[in-house]
């Protein structure tokens, strides 16, 4: 296992990568995100441990869409097992990958509590308990105080995780070491990051306004709402797509299609 540092530029290319990878693919890999996504929230609904739960198969859910785009760059068609990789991988890997997880579930939890103390845990109920949101929430000073800091927070614990599930399930690396790796990797590639993540804040942002410009003009509000979050979805799908190639580069991975492919 080696770490590259790649240029600032590379950044923008692991989107191209995503957004070309998904297009080979459309419906398997929007298919297996919105399966994802059906995982998680079906699992966040168990009463009392629901959320802790979807945080501790995260990493495992998100190795499967690293697994799918690996499949897809090579022309393959992703089945939904493909999600299940990381439980076909043998007790040991399997075994470091739910610890991997868990570490993320408490990593997270000590986040919302955080902001728990800001705002008495308006912010947590909203994104773990799925309270609704009101004007008057949003509103709020003591949310928005929140909702900031556990976004700051929530940088570095991305770092950790990031390259984390990788390293755990193909280089066998165990999970704090994957963690510590992970975040050297982003932070010695912090430059290709940062331009990574504004592609992408400018794609969501260009997608949201070509989609209201066209509801627009057509008339039709409830259309942009009809269309809109589809819309962020679908492109939620392609950010997902794109994490595989910024993983790959920063950490040798095996080839595509090669005897050690998951």
């Amino acid at each position: 296992m080696k770490l590259h540092i790649v240029p600032a530029k590379q950044g923008l290319n692991w989107v191209k990568q995503g957004i070309r990878t998904f297009w080979r693919q459309p419906l398997a890999l929007t298919g297996l995100f919105f399966l994802f996504m059906a995982w998680v929230s079906l699992l966040s609904m168990v009463p009392v441990v629901g959320s802790a739960l979807a945080l501790l198969i995260l990493p495992a859910a998100t190795l499967g869409l690293m697994v799918a785009t690996e499949q897809a760059s090579i022309g393959k068609f992703p089945m939904p097992t493909v999600l299940m990789v990381a439980f076909r991988a043998g007790q040991q890997r399997l075994k470091a990958m739910l610890v991997l997880g868990g570490l993320y579930a408490v990593c997270f939890l000590a986040v919302m509590g955080i902001s728990v103390l800001i705002d008495g845990g308006g912010f947590a109920k909203v994104y773990l308990a799925n309270s609704p949101i009101t004007p008057e929430v949003v509103n709020d000073s003591g949310f928005q105080a929140a909702m900031w800091v556990s976004t700051i927070l929530y940088v570095p614990l991305s770092m950790l995780f990031w390259h984390a599930p990788a390293l755990v399930h193909w280089h066998g690396v165990p999970p704090l070491k994957s963690m510590f790796f992970s975040a050297v990797a982003c932070w010695r590639n912090l430059g290709a990051f940062a331009l990574y993540l504004l592609a992408w804040a400018g794609v969501f942002v260009v997608g949201a306004t070509v989609i209201l410009v066209i509801s627009s003009a057509l008339g039709d509000n409830d259309l942009s709402g009809a269309v809109l979050l589809p819309g962020a979805l679908l492109m939620a799908a392609m950010f997902f797509t794109s994490v595989y190639f910024s993983v790959k580069d920063c950490f040798e991975l095996p080839e595509p299609g090669s005897e050690h492919q998951a």
